[in-house]
């Protein structure tokens, strides 16, 4: 592969700082792609323009990528349903007749309690949880944005604390290519060092409980307490359309309609996972156990409406195309991100940056760095599992060279990604949060930016001192 350099760099920068500035993610994304071609081309901008079509063509060549658009489709068909069949009022009510929800501070507790228990698969936890608690933070005025920070701060950093999910398979198996004899015991010792995730995931929990907040989302949830969801000028992940579809007149208002396939939506992923890697959930593919759940999560809704004369088999076809329309957007989106990410790495972005790691440097502050670069690599890609790849072949046999300590070195690789995955506005991650609470993306990114980034000055600060003691 040839060397670009510093050159490798300026398509994701180029992109992350022209959506911050122009809140233009699409056209942003496109440009950031059509340079990395270009630069690729010999800068010639016909080659460029040519390869980056092929680029984003080429995404639906890879079974993940299409499975995870088209989940991302089917989860707005089963928000749909959810809605259409009366279950999203008769939840509501549920949860406030039984004194569960009656406040701000217990609608985002109850954001946060879900985005814990959902451990099973990151986007899974995000849409579920989006789709139950976007009601109730409407009704209470919590800010969208805030909504869509706990999201993004209970998805990715919870997946690698209870690695019982794709996420605990992939890394184990980069743990076994680098030669651990053990890698499970050495995934799992690492985990009490993983302090970014730890402090996204309290700093979420002191905020929802103090209700004090600071940075941009201060001015969010002003703007929410006086009756106002969104900027002037913001520009929702979805339309309001796919958040207030209307119940169907003469139905009950049942909690069981929106439970019974959020419920199976769930329990379906490890299941998937289970038969797809033959009795081994960790050998299963996570791809394919999210969209086997949704599509099995659709077909029981529809069993069960049509048993209680809710909607018949016309409606609930209608209801699942017209469902995943408000959704188009973010599929574009998606497509456009996993692009880039092709981009970059035909660019070789994220071995340029590491390399960067390999000088000369005290061992004590080798965890701490390792864990920025990390966080800066998975920040410009968008991808924390790219990043693993990338940087675990040159954390572990520092282990060994510097005389490291292992479970510390892993934890920063990890850590860093998911920094990275939690806070960068090309992350699937951070575009999935945006669309469950119905928010601009840059808003999203903004607001959640200055509490992100306590939590990794706090793991900084933890590596430093633990690369000192250890």
């Amino acid at each position: 592969m040839q060397d670009y350099g510093w050159l490798s760099v300026l398509p994701p920068v180029l992109t992350i700082v022209l959506a911050i500035a122009t809140k233009q993610v699409y056209l942003s994304l496109l440009l950031g792609i059509g340079l990395g071609w270009t630069i690729i081309g010999g800068w010639n901008p016909f080659v460029g323009v040519a390869s980056s079509i092929d680029t984003i063509v080429s995404v639906f060549e890879s079974a993940s990528n299409t499975r995870a658009i088209l989940f991302t489709l089917l989860m707005g068909s089963v928000i749909a349903f959810t809605q259409r069949s009366g279950g999203v009022q008769g939840f509501i009510s549920w949860v406030e007749t039984r004194g569960l929800v009656n406040n701000r501070k217990q609608a985002g507790l109850m954001a946060w309690v879900l985005g814990l228990v959902i451990f099973i698969e990151s986007n899974i936890c995000i849409l579920v949880s989006g789709t139950v608690s976007r009601p109730l933070f409407d009704r209470y005025k919590v800010s969208r944005e805030k909504l869509a920070y706990i999201l993004d701060s209970t998805s990715a950093p919870k997946c690698m604390l209870l690695p019982l999910n794709g996420w605990g398979a992939y890394v184990i198996g980069l743990l076994a290519a680098q030669n651990i004899e053990q890698p499970v015991q050495a995934l799992l010792s690492s985990i009490p060092f993983n302090f970014y995730a730890m402090a996204a995931l309290l700093l979420v929990a002191v905020l929802v409980i103090t209700g004090r907040d600071y940075g941009p989302m201060v001015a969010a949830e002003k703007r929410t307490l006086e009756g106002k969801k969104l900027n002037p000028d913001a520009r929702p992940m979805i339309s309001e359309e796919a958040g207030q579809i209307e119940a169907k007149e003469g139905v009950p208002r049942r909690a069981l309609n929106m439970v019974l396939p959020v419920v199976t939506l769930v329990l379906m992923v490890p299941v998937s996972l289970y038969v797809d890697g033959n009795g081994d959930i960790l050998a299963g593919s996570g791809s394919k156990a999210v969209l086997w759940a949704v599509v099995t999560a659709l077909v029981v809704a529809a069993a069960s409406y049509w048993i209680q004369g809710v909607l018949n088999l016309h409606e609930s076809i209608d209801l699942t195309i017209n469902g995943a329309k408000p959704l188009l957007p973010v599929a574009t989106l998606l497509m456009l991100a996993f692009a880039i990410g092709a981009t970059c790495t035909e660019l070789g972005t994220g071995p340029y940056v590491a390399k960067l790691a390999q000088a000369a440097l005290p061992a004590a502050i080798i965890p701490a760095l390792i864990f920025v670069l990390s966080c800066f690599i998975a920040f410009s890609t968008g991808t924390s599992w790219g990043t693993f790849a990338i940087m675990m072949p040159i954390a572990i046999p520092m282990v060994t060279l510097i005389g490291l300590d292992q479970s510390l070195m892993i934890a920063a690789v990890l850590g860093g990604g998911v920094f990275g995955d939690h806070c960068s506005p090309i992350s699937d991650t951070s575009i999935i949060s945006s669309m469950a609470a119905a928010t601009d993306h840059i808003d999203h990114v903004r607001t959640q930016a200055p509490y992100a980034a306590t939590a990794a000055a706090l793991a900084v600060a933890l590596f430093l001192v633990f690369g000192t003691i250890l």
